[in-house]
């Protein structure tokens, strides 16, 4: 238990790394809690400072949802320990306790955990984002879509128990977190992949 209990705080605090503003400080860049969408995500470091900087911050969101996972897997911790660790992992980007609890939207820090639990549900949301991507255009309309069907995947993978909890969880406060882009997407004034509109 105490094993399980350290993982979960560790893993809080590596998801309370907030990429995006470290990348924008090294780089040089505008704080992206205060322009843009005022996301500290990759989509608006994108729009900030290009490829690069966004890519960056993709990768960082990306693995310390993943790696707290993988490392607790490697220590022998159980599915339930490995549920609760990923959402800590994801609480902690979207409340960071080293940056004032405002956080991002969590979108690559969940596929991350969520990939460290289960690839095959992890591969099938990206597969799903890509797909409406590279249709749309509209990152938040993607990332809505790929969250909305990783319950179903979930269960038609084999996810259950606390494993299925966690993943529920985390859907329902990847939609909380994109409140304002669903306000934006009724009313079509919702910005596009690659543009200098904000995405809310």
């Amino acid at each position: 238990m105490l094993v399980i209990l350290l993982f979960i705080v560790l893993g809080y605090l590596a998801g309370s790394v907030s990429t995006a503003i470290i990348v924008c400080r090294a780089m040089g860049l505008p704080d992206p809690r205060n322009e843009g969408s005022r996301n500290p995500g990759a989509t608006n470091v994108l729009r900030l400072g290009g490829k690069k900087a966004a890519a960056i911050t993709l990768a960082g969101d990306f693995l310390k949802g993943l790696l707290p996972v993988l490392l607790a897997r490697l220590a022998g911790v159980e599915a339930t320990g490995l549920a609760l660790l990923a959402l800590a992992a994801f609480l902690g980007h979207l409340y960071p306790i080293f940056f004032g609890f405002q956080g991002g939207k969590g979108v690559a820090t969940a596929f991350g955990a969520i990939l460290g639990l289960s690839a095959p549900v992890a591969l099938a949301a990206l597969a799903t984002w890509l797909i409406m991507a590279f249709v749309l255009r509209i990152s938040s309309l993607s990332a809505l879509t790929a969250a909305a069907l990783t319950p179903l995947f979930a269960w038609y993978f084999g996810l259950s128990g606390a494993s299925l909890a966690v993943v529920l969880v985390m859907v329902g406060l990847l939609i909380w977190r994109h409140r304002s882009n669903i306000r934006h997407l009724w009313a079509g004034t919702e910005g596009k992949i690659g543009t200098d509109r904000p995405e809310g």
